[in-house]
């Protein structure tokens, strides 16, 4: 895979810490750039979001249409059929992302990976399996697709993880993201879990939820 494309947003010059935010399906990484300012950050905040843009290939669900997309998605059924290689390469793509951050001088045990939908997916795989200690995992509206496969490291054996999901989600069940904060605990995780009354979206409340864990675990 290719370098990503990305939007990059700084909340002050010199930001010493990195928000990695990952789209879903058929979007881009503009997506999630207006909720920067909702998050309620200190004004003294530095924090460089980058929101990678997703390359274009043919999902299987849709059709085989090309759109952008991090995997294949070849079923809907409950527990999903996907491309895990192309997953694993995004996750790679991401990564560099991630080495790119420490050669600009951001620890990176101060990097977030965040993701939603799919995004999120990418984000268990990454956040996971990083060779050197990153700050937490954000997963909105997603389920952990590589459960059964993912290398986990032992310097994110104690990564914070929050996750977050919509009861009323048509496209990815709640069960989906309930299973995934099962199947993370059962590895050994300590992972957080919040639902709101919402389909496959974002509210209010839940960004504000985030905004917190990234006061709490880049200590701002």
């Amino acid at each position: 895979m290719s370098r990503l494309d990305y939007i990059e947003l700084e909340t002050r010059h010199n930001p010493d810490a990195a928000v990695i935010w990952l789209h879903g399906l058929g979007a881009s990484g503009h997506d999630f750039e207006p909720v920067v300012p909702e998050l309620q950050l200190p004004a003294n905040a530095g924090i460089r979001f980058l929101f990678p843009h997703a390359p274009e290939m043919a999902v299987t669900i849709n059709g085989g249409m090309r759109m952008p997309a991090w995997y294949d998605i070849k079923s809907l059924e409950l527990g999903r059929s996907i491309d895990t290689q192309q997953l694993r390469d995004s996750a790679q793509a991401v990564a560099e992302l991630v080495e790119q951050e420490v050669a600009r001088g951001i620890p990176s045990e101060r990097i977030i990976i965040a993701g939603f939908s799919q995004g999120g997916a990418v984000a268990y795989e990454l956040g996971l399996s990083y060779p050197q200690r990153l700050a937490g995992i954000l997963a909105l509206s997603s389920y952990f697709a590589t459960a059964e496969s993912v290398q986990p490291s032992d310097a994110n054996r104690d990564i914070p993880i929050s996750v977050f999901h919509g009861t009323h989600d048509p496209m990815i069940p709640e069960k989906l993201g309930r299973d995934s904060v099962e199947k993370l605990r059962a590895m050994g995780y300590q992972a957080d879990y919040h639902s709101y009354p919402m389909d496959h979206s974002v509210c209010l409340e839940e960004i504000q939820e985030i905004g917190a864990f990234l006061r709490k675990h880049l200590n701002l």
